[in-house]
Parts: structure tokens; sequence; C-alpha cells
């Protein structure tokens, strides 16, 4: 029978914090930017962290940022967008 040693066996929270605004970032709009610089910052803590103590979660931290960047990106794109959109649709009416 074997035994897992949980010291050796965590993953780290933040990797998977950062997992989780990052994706969050992608599906909500206009806080989905907040969500996503807060993912990257959390990210980069988690790579840090992983470097001096023996945890899981590398592939989360990395994949928390790249959903992170993702997210932040869609949400420019949208608000550029929306920008965009009004700008042109006030311009006509004059």
């Amino acid at each position: 029978m074997t035994y897992f040693d949980a010291s050796t066996n965590t993953t780290n929270s933040k990797a998977i914090g950062s997992l989780l605004l990052g994706i969050l970032s992608i599906m909500i709009p206009f806080i989905g930017l907040v969500l996503g610089i807060i993912g990257i910052i959390f990210a980069r803590i988690a790579k840090k962290q992983l470097t001096k103590t023996n945890e899981n979660g590398r592939g989360l931290a990395i994949s928390g940022f790249i959903c992170s960047v993702i997210g932040i990106i869609i949400q420019l794109f949208i608000i550029l967008s929306l920008i965009t959109y009004y700008s042109i649709t006030t311009v006509g009416i004059s």
C-alpha cells in the first residue's frame, strides 16, 4: 500500500487562482480586464514560489498566465469596439 506525503504533492494555491482568474477574465465582460491583470500577477508570483518550493502547479501557472493575457486582449478589443461604434454612431447623427 502506498501512502502519499502531503508536503511533497501539494499544488500551489496561487497557480490555481491564476488559472481561475484567467478563465474568468475571458468569460466576464468588462470586469475581465481587472481579473486578467490580477491573474497575471498571481501567475508570476506562483512561478516564483514554485522555484523556491517543491510544489506542483507549474502548468497551472503557465495556463493561468496565457488565459489572463488572452482575456485582457479580448476585453480590450471589446472596449475599443464599443468606443468605435459609439463614436461612429454619434458622429453620424450630427
